[in-house]
C-alpha cells in the first residue's frame, strides 16, 4: 500500500463532517487501500458498510485488477522480512549470537530491536493475507454474480447463439462458483491460521511492538476478521447447488417443451 492509500486512510480517520464518509472511501479506495484497512480506518462495524459506501460511488469492489503488489511496511530501517538477512539491521547481532561470541557493539540493542523487526514481520505477513482473502472473496463474488448473469441470458431472446450453449456457458458458470468458493476458503484458512497481534491472543512483546512501534508510524491496523471459512463456504455451496437444482428443473420443463415441437 503506497503513500497515496496512507494519506487517505489518515483523512478517512478523522472524518467528521456527515456524508463525507463514501467520499473518503472512495478515495482511499482509488489510493489503494484495501477494504480491510478501510473498515478499520472508518471505524465501520462491518465490510459491508464500506462496498455500500463504495457503490453509492459508482465503485464496484469486484473490479479492482488482481495481482496488486504490497510492498513490506518499514520502520525506522525495520521490516521483519529481511532484517536477519545480510546487509540487515539484526545481521550482526544474529552471526554474533549464533556464533556463541560476544555481539558487535552496535547490536548491543538487539534484545530491543528484535521484537519490533517480528512484530513487523508479523504485521507484514497479516496485511498480505489480508489482501489475498479480499481478493479471493472478490473473486469467488464475481464467480456467482456470473453464475446469476449466465442464468438470466438464457431468457433473453437477443442472445446470440443457441439456448444449448448458453446453457453450457451457464452450468460451467457453476462449476466456476464452486471452485471460486475452494479457493477463497484456502485463503481465508491460511489467514485464519496467523497470529492476530491482539492482547491476550499473541505474545505480550509482540503487541507491544506493533502498539508503539507500528501503529505511532502511522500505518493502519492489521485486524483479522473473524471468519469460519468452513462453515461460509459450506453454506454458499449448498445455496448454489440449491439454486443450480431449481434452475435446471425449470430448464428440463424446457427440454420436454422443445421435443415436443
Amino acid at each position: 500500500m503506497g503513500t497515496g492509500a496512507e494519506n487517505a486512510l489518515s483523512a478517512l480517520r478523522d472524518w467528521s463532517v456527515p456524508g463525507r464518509r463514501a467520499e473518503l472511501v472512495a478515495a482511499a479506495w482509488r489510493a489503494g487501500a484495501t477494504v480491510v484497512a478501510i473498515a478499520e480506518a472508518a471505524r465501520a462495524k462491518s465490510r459491508q458498510t464500506i462496498y455500500d459506501d463504495l457503490k453509492s460511488r459508482g465503485i464496484d469492489p469486484r473490479d479492482r485488477p488482481k495481482g496488486k503488489n504490497m510492498t513490506a511496511v518499514t520502520v525506522e530501517g525495520f521490516n521483519g522480512v529481511d532484517d536477519a538477512q545480510p546487509g540487515g539491521p539484526l545481521y550482526d547481532a544474529v552471526v554474533a549470537k549464533h556464533e556463541g561470541r560476544e555481539a558487535a557493539p552496535d547490536s548491543q540493542k538487539f534484545g530491543r530491536m528484535l521484537a519490533p523487526s517480528m512484530a513487523l514481520g508479523q504485521y507484514n505477513e497479516l496485511r498480505a493475507r489480508l489482501a489475498e482473502e479480499e481478493e479471493a472473496r472478490a473473486g469467488r463474488d464475481r464467480a456467482l454474480h456470473l453464475a446469476d448473469v449466465r442464468w438470466e441470458a438464457l431468457a433473453d431472446p437477443n442472445s446470440k447463439g443457441t439456448w444449448l450453449h448458453g446453457h453450457q456457458a451457464y452450468v460451467r458458470a457453476v462449476d466456476d462458483a464452486h471452485r471460486a468458493i475452494d479457493e477463497w476458503k484456502t485463503t481465508a484458512e491460511t489467514l485464519m491460521s496467523l497470529a492476530s497481534l491482539r492482547r491476550g491472543e499473541d505474545a505480550d512483546r509482540l503487541v507491544d511492538a506493533y502498539e508503539q512501534f507500528i501503529l505511532p508510524a502511522g500505518h493502519p491496523p492489521a485486524d483479522k476478521p473473524d471468519i469460519d471459512a468452513g462453515a461460509e463456504a459450506a453454506e454458499l455451496h449448498e445455496a448454489l447447488d440449491t439454486e443450480h437444482a431449481r434452475r435446471q428443473r425449470l430448464a428440463a420443463e424446457t427440454f420436454s417443451l422443445a421435443g415436443r415441437n
